[in-house]
């Protein structure tokens, strides 16, 4: 059925449920001589009469009746549904999908957002594990987690944590074998556990910074990993010297387990961001997520 044929019923269920062309008109917003030939060209389309008018009322004939009984419940259900759908608009709903570090997702990520999605059971969130510099536009992510200062300039980014200075690490079974590195140059004579960033494909060169000197490090040893967690171990197992975030380090460094090197070569980095394309409009459940995470001081 065209769609103006829909409006003429809509417009015919009004005068049926008013009772009145006055009445009707004056919902509608619309004429009371419009409304009539409305009607009268519905009644002509289906060949039946819908109306009985007389000059003091206007009631529904068995045929208008029947239409009123079998066609108003479905527009009502259309209403409601659309009044729905509306309202979802505002609601937070679906899915976002967040690509992280691992240190990002176990110290951030999954401590807030965990006691926030059940708040809001329409949202669900899918959180990938990637050390590199993820694409969030290529790769269909709904946003990234980086330090700051790997934020993209045309990415807009949101800060969810204070500054993360770095620490290099090793334990005392494996410092007790060698010298602690006294200069950046001594960390060639060492064993390092590496990490290499999946979309960079490289192994990561160490970032060491002293005053107004900036080193990047590359290193060698018997391990390597795509991520921070197993470094740590291996650390700790006396494989060598790591180079992690002091958070990771600090409870290990507290029991003596893991002793810091070159303290006064480690770098502090800006904080972790969420980031998302700037020229996307973000979604309510984005939003929801962003402000969840924000830094507070």
């Amino acid at each position: 059925m065209p769609g103006e044929n829909f409006r003429d019923i809509l417009a015919f269920l009004a005068v049926a449920r008013e009772r009145s062309f006055t009445r009707a008109a004056a919902h509608l917003g619309v004429s009371q001589s419009a409304l009539s030939h409305t009607v009268r060209a519905l009644e002509a389309r289906l060949g039946l009469r819908l109306l009985t008018r007389t000059t003091r009322s206007v009631s529904p004939t068995e045929a208008g009746e029947r239409l009123v009984q079998r066609v108003a419940p479905r527009f009502a259900a259309i209403t409601e549904e659309m009044a729905a759908f509306e309202a979802l608009r505002d609601k937070p709903a679906g899915t976002v999908r967040i690509t992280a570090s691992d240190f990002a997702a176990n110290t951030i990520l999954w401590p807030q957002l965990s006691k926030l999605q059940p708040k809001y059971p329409d949202v669900k969130i899918e959180v990938a594990i990637e050390p590199g510099l993820t694409d969030i536009v290529a790769e269909r992510f709904d946003a990234g987690v980086r330090f700051g200062d790997q934020v993209a300039k045309d990415m807009t980014a949101v800060r969810i944590s204070r500054d993360i200075r770095m620490v290099i690490v090793g334990a005392p079974s494996y410092l007790e074998e060698r010298p602690p590195p006294k200069v950046p140059s001594d960390l060639t004579e060492h064993e390092c556990i590496n990490l290499r960033f999946a979309m960079r494909g490289d192994v990561y060169a160490w970032e060491l910074e002293k005053g107004n000197r900036n080193l990047q490090v590359r290193v060698g040893g018997p391990w390597t990993f795509n991520c921070i967690y197993p470094a740590v171990e291996a650390a700790l197992a006396g494989f060598g010297l790591a180079y992690m975030p002091e958070e990771l380090a600090r409870s290990h460094i507290k029991s003596g387990r893991l002793l810091p090197v070159l303290k006064d070569w480690c770098p502090t980095f800006p904080g972790l961001h969420i980031f998302f394309a700037s020229r996307r409009q973000s979604s309510p459940a984005l939003s929801l997520i962003v402000e969840a995470l924000r830094y507070r001081r």
